[in-house]
């Protein structure tokens, strides 16, 4: 197979156009098959949720030309403040203190969406087909021969690299026959935007509690993204409560750090499951973002760390070469083997132990708490990781100096 054969991307969601996007930029063709149209209505992650975005995502989404289609909606955070229900000590940090104006920025998935569809327009070497799914993907010398139905058209796709960026339920990843680490975490999150009473002036919180973490964002025109976790025993009567119901249940398991809670916007239920690739590449193809890893919403890190495997798979196919070539592959897989487990293994230990209803844990969270809060290096340490600064980074991602 010719090495000058595209790159077949499945999957359009916000990873997947994400690296659609990047191998653009860098020259190298590549064929995009979209389940649905290419519209943010049609596009099941161009969702209600409200994404935090680490400083390092931005920086990524900047360097392959998509943060200029989403800056003038996006919310500066500039303090985050971490806290547990029934526990003393909180750990607070702020721009100011690591010499950067935010550390982060909040932004609704819906207005991302629009943004990577922007970017899209404007790619030369990149070839979409939407709506289309693939039928079949069969093995064949130097490549895969991957069956796509696009519309009413049977069309037969050579490709040197397939990129499985299908989200949870991956098509390709259950083709290519890798299994999956499950989890499920009993529990639904319930997405929805209120106005505060006192204005946020871009500070995020997250607050644990015996029942799951709590998160506020902020957004524009002062309105907050409020994120609440919900056993799934409860889901149904969450989803059944009236306007005033659910605010109060939202003041209860946040507090009033803000004010009091109104004007609350649509609400949707979304259920936490853990799903972790046994392994991210096989032969000539390669798992991204979600069909990679699923992991628990705490700390907002599932896209964060999905454009890192996107835009380290871009930086090392882009070196030149035969991109599915197996050292690119074992070069991937290294790259992102630390970075996908410590941040897995960040977001399952969290729930599990901040949210854990255990008089005799609170005593020694509260003084970890003080510790993060009140040692520097230690706090400047978390602050770089909720930036999204790792080891091995891609260079699109990390911070430039003038």
């Amino acid at each position: 197979m010719s090495q000058s054969q595209p790159i077949l991307i499945v999957g359009g969601g916000l990873v997947g156009a994400s690296l659609a996007i990047a191998l653009d930029a860098a020259g190298l063709p590549a064929v995009l098959v979209e389940a649905a149209m290419p519209t943010v209505d049609a596009q099941p992650s161009y969702d209600e949720r409200n994404l935090a975005l680490a400083r390092a995502t931005v920086n990524g989404l900047r360097a392959i030309g998509v943060w200029d289609f989403a800056e003038a909606r996006a919310t500066p955070i500039t303090h985050i403040h971490t806290s547990r229900a029934g526990d003393f000590g909180s750990v607070r940090m702020n721009a100011a203190d690591e010499g950067v104006d935010a550390l982060g920025w909040t932004l609704p998935a819906r207005e991302l969406g629009a943004a990577l569809l922007r970017r899209l327009d404007t790619c030369r070497h990149l070839t979409r087909l939407a709506p289309a799914r693939v039928e079949s993907i069969e093995a064949v010398e130097n490549g895969w021969a991957v069956t796509v139905l696009a519309g009413s058209e049977r069309r037969r796709l050579m490709t040197p690299l397939l990129v499985g960026a299908d989200g949870t339920q991956s098509v390709v990843r259950a083709q290519l026959g890798i299994g999956t680490r499950e989890h499920d975490y009993a529990q639904a999150l319930f997405v929805s935007t209120m106005t505060p009473e006192r204005d946020p002036r871009g500070r995020a919180f997250e607050r644990f509690t015996d029942d799951g973490p709590v998160a506020v964002l902020p957004l524009a025109e002062r309105r907050v993204g409020v994120v609440l976790t919900v056993d799934t025993e409860h889901v149904d009567e969450v989803a059944a409560m009236d306007d005033a119901a659910f605010l109060a249940f939202a003041q209860q398991r946040f507090g009033w750090r803000l004010g009091r809670f109104s004007r609350p916007g649509k609400r949707v239920p979304y259920p936490i499951r853990r799903v972790a690739a046994e392994a991210l590449v096989a032969e000539r193809a390669v798992l991204v973002g979600n069909a990679a890893q699923t992991i628990h919403p705490i700390g907002a890190q599932g896209f964060n760390l999905g454009l890192r495997d996107a835009l380290t798979l871009a930086e090392l196919v882009a070196a030149g070469g035969d991109p599915g070539a197996s050292a690119v592959l074992a070069a991937y897989a290294a790259r992102r083997a630390p970075d996908r487990e410590g941040t897995m293994a960040m977001s399952h230990g969290l729930v599990r132990l901040a949210c854990l209803d255990q008089p005799l844990l609170r005593p020694l969270r509260s003084l970890a708490m003080l510790a993060l809060d009140r040692v520097p290096p230690l706090r400047h340490a978390m602050s770089r990781r909720g930036m999204g600064f790792r080891a091995n980074a891609p260079f699109a991602v990390r911070e430039k100096t003038p």
